[in-house]
């Protein structure tokens, strides 16, 4: 298994990919412009699995400066696994390379949300040494596009 940037050309097997952590992409050139878009940014960076003609995971990766304190924190956009290749390593490897890219701009924290029902995702981050933040911060979510409406009082 190879890890390597995710290319342009890769577009089909990252929509299958994303797909499958349900995000289905009905535009092949919109999702051919996400890919770029992370390629052309220094900040940013995604990578792909990759064993014989196959992709077998995607992580997607973007790192930001601290406000508060020095240093930059990383955080992971997006990991997925193909079904057909979980409990291989395939995560793992992904998740490494993420942290690498990291570490080589300065970052002293990586961060990953999950979703409440993926507990087997839950499971994988904390063997890897990250820990949980439920009950001690909440996401807060907001649409842009139009401004919050003015409420009276």
């Amino acid at each position: 298994m190879k890890i390597r940037p995710v290319r342009r050309a890769d577009t089909s097997a990252v929509t299958e990919l994303l797909d499958q952590l349900g995000y289905p992409q009905d535009d092949h050139a919109a999702t051919a412009n996400r890919i770029q878009t992370f390629a052309d940014d220094p900040s940013s960076a995604a990578y792909v699995a990759e064993a014989g003609d196959e992709l077998l995971g995607v992580i997607a990766v973007h790192v930001g400066p601290f406000f508060e304190r020095d240093g930059s924190w990383g955080r992971i956009v997006a990991l997925v696994v193909s079904d057909r290749a979980r409990g291989r390593g395939v995560g793992s490897q992904l998740v490494a390379a993420a942290e690498s890219f990291a570490a080589t701009r300065g970052c002293r924290r990586m961060e990953v949300t999950s979703n409440d029902r993926r507990q087997d995702a839950h499971e994988f981050y904390q063997r890897r040494g990250y820990t949980t933040q439920a009950g001690t911060s909440s996401r807060f979510l907001r649409d842009l596009g139009s401004p919050p409406s003015a409420s009276a009082g």
